[in-house]
């Protein structure tokens, strides 16, 4: 009986813990995560009104470092619907201005969203980029996100294209052509860089492919400064080979000068310059240098005789 009983023992605790840790299973299937997506999408779909969604979605206990989780949800369920519905925009307003994490998740999904904005469709397509305009337009975004936008022939394609439209008409609806010119001029933006992309002045070609842009979607009045950059472009150009050739000519006039004490130096200068889509100049230099100490031996001579 004595050996039945020691048979019958519990284990030692360490023995159990030991056991319990090797025991130990990890869940690869992110159930949590399928689980928090559907809540709030619950949530959402079910609200009356976005004070009420935003209310309750404050009230799941979102884990740290899945706040994008909400966003990526809100966009979404707003990219789903027939047409666009501003409870979605107002929804991801109040908490770009309720917490500076959630408008950090915003900034991101507007970055993702643009470079894999071709594998979206023209509906939604449509909705994401009113989304964003509103956000635009309440400042629940920074306006410093258009800095990934680069409106040229080689960086946009059809599908970016539509997305931009549908964001800058929807701005100027807004603000109006000369409050949203204000905002994309604005001293502190612009020295920034935030718009270099939607109004590229690096080359000629891009920025007439901007003008041609923004004019074919009835928004003209924004290419104001281009189109002066491209006016006083030829001047600009112009101005460098003179600038150029101004130092060459005294350099060539004080070496000529030391090699000899009295000197002539004459010269032509001629240059031409054509605009019509693409630039080219040119100019012609000739110049003639002789020294005179051939004259001044023979003045000396007729003096003499004189």
């Amino acid at each position: 009986e004595e050996e039945e009983e020691e048979e019958a023992a519990p284990p030692p605790v360490a023995a159990r813990d030991a056991s319990a840790k090797t025991e130990e299973i990890t869940d690869m299937t992110e159930t949590d995560l399928v689980n928090l997506r559907r809540t709030i999408y619950l949530t959402i779909m079910s609200a009356l009104d976005f004070e009420e969604a935003g209310h309750k979605l404050m009230k799941i206990s979102i884990p740290r470092g899945k706040e994008s989780e909400l966003s990526s949800m809100i966009i979404e369920c707003c990219s789903q619907e027939r047409t666009y519905i501003k409870y979605y925009g107002l929804l991801a307003q109040r908490f770009c201005q309720v917490n500076r994490v959630y408008q950090d998740c915003f900034v991101d999904a507007f970055y993702k969203q643009y470079e894999t904005i071709h594998r979206l469709e023209t509906n939604k397509l449509r909705n994401v980029a009113k989304l964003f305009a509103h956000l635009l337009e309440t400042d629940g975004l920074p306006w410093s996100v258009l800095g990934v936008i680069k409106i040229t022939e080689d960086d946009t394609t059809s599908s970016s294209r539509i997305f931009i439209k549908i964001l800058f008409q929807d701005l100027a609806e807004e603000f109006g052509l000369r409050k949203l010119n204000e905002r994309l001029q604005d001293p502190r933006a612009t020295s920034a860089g935030w718009f270099d992309g939607v109004f590229p002045k690096d080359l000629p070609k891009n920025t007439r492919f901007s003008i041609n842009f923004f004019t074919s979607i009835g928004l003209g009045g924004l290419t104001d400064n281009m189109r002066a950059h491209l006016k006083n472009l030829p001047k600009t150009i112009m101005s460098k080979p003179q600038a150029a050739a101004a130092p060459a000519r005294k350099e060539t006039s004080k070496e000529k000068r030391r090699s000899a004490g009295s000197a002539s130096y004459s010269y032509s200068y001629s240059g031409s310059y054509s605009y019509s889509g693409s630039y080219s100049y040119s100019y012609s230099y000739s110049g003639s240098y002789y020294s005179d100490s051939a004259d001044s031996g023979g003045a000396k001579a007729k003096e003499e005789k004189k």
